[in-house]
């Protein structure tokens, strides 16, 4: 994927359109989305453990109709 020195170009370019100031806030609402994000999937698979598989029906020859 990445190597070391392209994340490292990387950040620094981000610093450079960014600027110092905002980093911080910006790792903050990125790890908070990050949090939210990870909370949301693990909800999404709770609820599918806890649902019950689909019903099956099956159908009842009527036995008023017999044999046409």
């Amino acid at each position: 994927m990445f190597g070391l020195s392209e994340i490292a170009i990387l950040l620094v370019v981000v610093a450079l359109v960014v600027g110092a100031k905002k980093l911080p806030e910006l790792a903050r609402n990125a790890g908070k989305a990050s949090r939210i994000l990870k909370a949301e999937a693990r909800e999404m698979k709770a609820d599918d453990a806890r649902r019950e598989p689909a019903a099956t029906y099956t159908v009842k020859e009527n036995p008023a109709a017999g044999d046409r």
